[in-house]
């Protein structure tokens, strides 16, 4: 059996981060993904609006570098949950959670790969490496420098240094 999913969309708007009462972080955002057709005689595309959420390091990761409006990709699983609400009424939530989420802009550069972040799944141990460079990231506050971002320069790699 296999659930996995891949989207590439806008966020509606900025990450939620909250913390569980066991100090755990997770986020929660919306993503907008285009269809990829027309509906009827109009020229719009219509989008569908999917709820992600991703757990430890990677939300902590996305609380910090993306925003509303910006171009992420996201992999992960669909799972369903459901809970009764104040009325007594059977809820049901349908949602991606996510344990990889790739930057695919900055917030310098409009459409520019930023690089992305693969987080250990919900129910894994760990953290996790930046995408775009193999070195391992620790942390995820803000003021930090990203290692990866391209700054322009030819990057100096001998043959010896690949792993092909």
């Amino acid at each position: 059996m296999l659930n996995r999913v891949i989207l590439i969309g806008r966020l509606t708007r900025d990450p939620e981060l909250r913390y569980t009462p066991a100090g755990v972080a997770v986020t929660q955002f919306t993503l907008a993904v285009d269809r990829p057709f027309t509906s009827g005689g109009s020229k719009e595309r219509e989008a569908d609006f999917i709820p992600v959420v991703t757990w430890r390091q990677l939300a902590e990761t996305c609380a910090n570098y993306l925003r509303k409006g910006r171009l992420a990709a996201v992999e992960g699983r669909i799972q369903v949950r459901n809970y009764d609400n104040n009325e007594g009424k059977r809820v049901y939530v349908t949602e991606v959670i996510a344990d990889n989420v790739r930057f695919l802009e900055s917030a310098n550069s409009g459409n520019r790969e930023e690089g992305g972040y693969s987080g250990a799944p919900a129910g894994g141990a760990g953290g996790g490496s930046y995408g775009g460079g193999g070195g391992n990231r620790s942390g995820g506050s803000r003021g930090q420098q990203d290692p990866f971002i391209d700054d322009g320069k030819p990057i100096d790699i001998s043959d010896d240094d690949l792993p092909f």
